[in-house]
């Protein structure tokens, strides 16, 4: 892969960190110590939003505190014409929920949420810590939606340079990015029919033990061991996952 062509339109993108708002500055607490970072001063109008903020890189983590539901996670991407994103979007098949000034909450087939945002020139993607990188979210999809959305990702972002191609075990689906970008995608068909959700992954490598001992002693409890993956629970109660995927890849 290579970086962004000059026409695409997508050039960054970050994950973001949804908590109910109850748990929020716990959430921004965890996060900024696992990924290194330091939290901005909030935005918006009941100061929901934060910027975790990297030393000597650009930020790809936001979190938001969210007022109904569980949270999650969700994807931003940072667009140079945000207008063109969203017909493109909207063309593959997304829905505008909220348009805003100067970019938009969108909802794909599935109605997982993310948002077009301005590009202001982010380009220097964050380095390793302690052993990991966020470096994906993954969309939960119930089966009977699970095709859809898969053509929906793939052909939305394929045209902006991304790469799609089946995931390492059977309903498993990746949208990789361009080189550089730090954000990737991966689909994962559920077992059982429920509401669309996301949450966050880290790749650890061969890591994974070191990384979860240290996540835990930072307050993450443990929810189950798989072969190539562990998944975690924050101190606001959110779901995520370290993963066996090169860190530096």
């Amino acid at each position: 892969m290579s970086s962004p062509a000059p026409a695409a339109l997508v050039r960054w993108t970050y994950a973001f960190v949804d908590r109910p708002a109850g748990g929020f500055e716990s959430a921004c607490a965890f996060w900024t110590a696992v990924t290194d970072t330091r939290v901005s001063s909030p935005r918006g109008e009941d100061g929901e939003f934060v910027t975790l903020l990297p030393e000597g890189a650009d930020a790809c983590v936001k979190a938001q505190g969210v007022t109904g539901g569980d949270g999650g996670a969700h994807l931003d991407f940072c667009a140079r014409d945000v207008p063109a994103f969203v017909e493109t979007a909207c063309a593959s098949g997304a829905e505008t929920v909220a348009a805003h000034d100067g970019w938009s909450v969108l909802r794909s087939p599935a109605g997982q949420l993310f948002c077009a945002v301005p590009w202001h020139g982010e380009s220097a993607r964050p380095p390793v810590v302690a052993g990991s990188r966020l470096d994906q979210v993954c969309v939960d999809v119930p089966p009977s939606a699970y095709d859809t959305e898969v053509a929906f990702w793939s052909g939305l972002l394929a045209g902006q340079g991304w790469t799609p191609r089946p995931g390492s075990l059977p309903g498993f689906h990746v949208v990789a990015p361009p080189a550089g970008l730090p954000i990737r995608i991966l689909l994962q068909r559920l077992g059982e029919e429920r509401g669309v959700s996301a949450h966050l992954d880290l790749a650890c490598g061969g890591g994974i033990d070191a990384v979860r001992a240290r996540h835990e002693a930072l307050g993450a409890s443990l929810v189950a061991v798989h072969p190539h993956w562990t998944v975690l629970r924050d101190p606001a109660g959110g779901l995520y996952c370290l993963t066996a995927r090169d860190p530096q890849a």
